[in-house]
């Protein structure tokens, strides 16, 4: 289990994955499409935000993208 995967793992109700291919790391987590949340990635930190609780995990370092669309996490990083 990533380090993603353990600091979303204390909330039952998220499914949490975080893979690897073709150059980018890629982590995911479905909060539940009713979730209020927020991400956002600073200096290698990936903070995710869901409603009064805070999550952080490292990311390798490349060209991040960082979204939550309809309660899904996704940040992506580009390593090429």
């Amino acid at each position: 289990m990533s380090e993603f995967q353990e600091r979303l793992a204390s909330r039952e109700d998220v499914v949490a994955t975080h893979y690897e291919d073709d150059g980018r790391a890629v982590f995911v987590a479905d909060l539940g499409a009713s979730a209020d949340g927020a991400v956002d990635v600073v200096d290698g930190t990936a903070m995710v935000v869901v409603g009064d609780e805070q999550y952080e995990f490292a990311v390798p370092a490349g060209e991040t993208t960082a979204r939550v669309h309809n309660g899904v996490v996704t940040v992506e990083v580009s390593r090429e």
